[in-house]
């Protein structure tokens, strides 16, 4: 018996295996092997696909799937925390590459709708290619990695809007007022809806569910959850992918969402490659090949109009010009949800046929660019920045204080002015050690001037920027910034300017300890080795194990690299258990608004609603001991509060 539709998942997954396999050997990501996959077995490829109607329909899965996920990942708490780069940078670059893209199109000679849908399109990026390179990249924590990713989690909710406004704009109405005000009745009605199952239906349904503890009945009713929101909402009219957003918002709300989330994760996957392989699929190579020129054309004006809305949008949220750039040039493609998008464009007349495929074509080549733009990144924004970093520093050399007044010789260089360049200004001060900062951040070093401090603006990785600041004649230099490239070209251009300066890099993982050595660093300080030797003394502390013996435990995994822990020798301990569960913590605001973050000590009664007692403030370096009611409480912040631990807890929860 023949099964077409099994000999086609065979042939898509089969060729997906070794084309992903090749991809990986050069640490590219699996979804560009995915559209490589769809191009070569594709209609226009070599044809091997005989049901393209069903791979779709497989492809449409992988999309309600993705949607579900990030409606559970993406609940309304956690929003409303991050409005500031998730609503203010989301919405800027949304609104101006929708008007910018449907301007240029109006006066090429499209209609209004079919301008704004295309501005539509070009608006959206490719979250899933983004995050992964990211991810691989160890950037999600750098300044421009955090940002893109407030910016794509907006971009993913608003293209649930867009959905709903295509058909009201492609005039499928006669009137459209009546449309626009039976949309919003069926939003608001959706909306009840949601609130309800949420608050009161979903948690105790999933609550008798996990009660069973079997998890393929969890499995079960999460996959029958997702469908049958999807399929509601489809029948009233909306789309599949918005009514799935709506069951993972639903469960993301209750105390089960996490394990759901890992529960569904692996179908995911499967299916999500489907879509991308479809999508390379429709890719017509001969279209693409006699429009070359128009193509790359088009690819080239969307790398710089849109990569340079994003920069401008977050230039707005007042980052620092290489997170400006950076961001920008992770954020040009067009994304994934933009194909979702043109589907319901074509069906309502807003997108023709041809311009369909200069879409696709502009599309999957602007994804296939995205991995080696990130590559580049830093190297092409250190170009692009290169006539500005001359001018400040002709400006530096002209302004700034002698080299002997500030004490330019033998001196402390410390590149980066967060958390610990400033400790470290204050111990070279306290110690009366000379010294000197380099900062990107242009309004930091304003206000730091402003103080006194030895800080000039500059981009360390420019080796000019290391000459004004006399690297040379330093006797130890210590780079303390977050952004991992940044930090490697750093290293590697200090030692090319001095063979002797001592160099100290602060990193975040111990495997990146080996490679800034070989660049040059004389010593390497990782976050999680660092902190792991903190939890560890922490926890022998409090079962009384003696100091020196714990300061000698320190010392030896400090230079064995825990090897230490392979003797057999044992620590003298005592029993602890007589002593109170008084702890004192320090926590980070990270939210940037909330019932705590933005009030004062006394307006949140800290003592009385929370029951932890605040001992000190950090903010930005400096620390406030005598900490009084009217202080106001910011975003990050680091305070330190004393309690037991579960009021501790809840705190911790109340603040992020």
């Amino acid at each position: 018996m023949h099964f077409p539709l099994l000999q086609d998942i065979v042939v898509l997954l089969g060729f997906s295996v070794v084309v992903v396999l090749v991809l990986q050997r050069f640490r590219l990501p699996s979804i560009l092997g995915f559209l490589i996959t769809g191009i070569i077995i594709g209609p226009f490829g070599f044809g091997l696909i005989e049901n393209n109607e069903q791979v779709e329909i497989l492809s449409e899965i992988g999309v309600i799937l993705l949607m579900f996920v990030i409606g559970m990942e993406l609940s309304i708490k956690q929003l409303a925390l991050m409005k500031r780069t998730v609503i203010y940078g989301g919405f800027l670059q949304v609104g101006l590459s929708v008007l910018v893209t449907g301007l240029v199109f109006y006066f090429l000679g499209f209609s209004w709708n079919e301008a704004v849908f295309t501005g539509f399109l070009f608006s959206l990026s490719s979250t899933a290619i983004v995050l992964k390179i990211l991810q691989d990249r160890n950037e999600i924590t750098t300044p421009h990695g955090r940002t893109a990713l407030g910016i794509l989690i907006f971009q993913d909710l608003i293209v649930v809007p867009m959905m709903l406004v295509t058909p009201i704009m492609a005039g499928s109405s006669s009137n459209i007022l009546n449309e626009i005000l039976f949309l919003l009745l069926k939003s608001a009605l959706i909306i009840a809806f949601t609130y309800i199952s949420a608050k009161y239906l979903v948690p105790r349904a999933m609550y008798l569910i996990a009660k069973t503890k079997s998890k393929e009945l969890f499995l079960l009713a999460t996959i029958t959850l997702c469908f049958t929101v999807a399929f509601v909402t489809a029948s009233a009219g909306l789309s599949l992918a918005f009514g799935a957003f709506l069951a993972g918002l639903i469960i993301s709300e209750s105390d089960y969402s996490h394990q759901a989330t890992s529960t569904i994760l692996p179908f995911r996957e499967l299916f999500i490659s489907f879509f991308f392989i479809s999508i390379g699929m429709l890719l017509d190579l001969q279209f693409f090949i006699e429009n070359a020129g128009i193509i790359l054309l088009m690819v080239l004006v969307v790398f710089i109009i849109k990569g340079g809305v994003v920069s401008f949008a977050v230039a707005a949220l007042k980052y620092p010009f290489r997170t400006i750039l950076l961001t920008g040039m992770a954020l040009f493609q067009v994304g994934e949800f933009a194909f979702i998008l043109s589907r319901i464009g074509i069906e309502n007349g807003l997108l023709s046929p041809q311009m369909n495929q200069y879409f696709l074509s502009v599309s999957v080549f602007t994804m296939f660019l995205t991995p080696f733009v990130i590559l580049f990144s830093g190297k092409i924004s250190n170009y692009l920045l290169r006539p500005i970093w001359s001018k400040s520093a002709t400006r530096t050399k002209t302004e700034k204080k002698s080299d002997e007044e500030y004490g330019l010789e033998n001196h402390l260089l410390i590149i980066g002015y967060g958390i610990n360049g400033t400790n470290l200004a204050k111990a070279a001060k306290y110690a009366e050690i000379p010294y000197m900062i380099l900062e990107l951040n242009a309004q930091i070093v304003k206000q730091e001037k402003a103080k006194g401090e030895p800080i000039i603006f500059g981009d360390a990785v420019q080796e000019h920027m290391l000459d004004a600041v006399n690297v040379k004649k330093a006797r130890v230099v210590v780079v303390a910034i977050s952004d991992p490239q940044a930090t490697k070209a750093i290293v590697s251009n200090i030692r090319h300017l001095s063979p002797s300066v001592y160099i100290v890099v602060r990193t975040r993982y111990v495997k990146e300890i080996e490679t800034l050595l070989a660049l040059g660093a004389d010593e390497v300080i990782p976050e999680e080795f660092e902190t792991s030797i903190e939890i560890f003394s922490r926890v022998l502390t409090n079962y009384l194990v003696p100091i020196n013996e714990l300061e000698s435990l320190v010392d030896s995994v400090r230079a064995d690299n825990y090897q230490v822990f392979q003797s057999r020798k044992s620590l003298q301990t005592f029993n602890s258990s007589t002593i109170p569960d008084f702890k004192i913590s320090c926590i980070r605001l990270l939210a940037d608004s909330g019932p705590v973050v933005g009030k004062s000590i006394e307006e949140v009664d800290v003592r009385r609603n929370y029951g932890v007692n605040i001992l000190a403030v950090s903010r930005k370096g400096d620390m406030i001991t005598n900490v009084s009611p009217n202080e106001r409480l910011l975003q990050n912040d680091h305070i330190f509060i004393s309690g037991d631990q579960e009021h501790i807890d809840s705190f911790y929860k109340a603040v992020n």
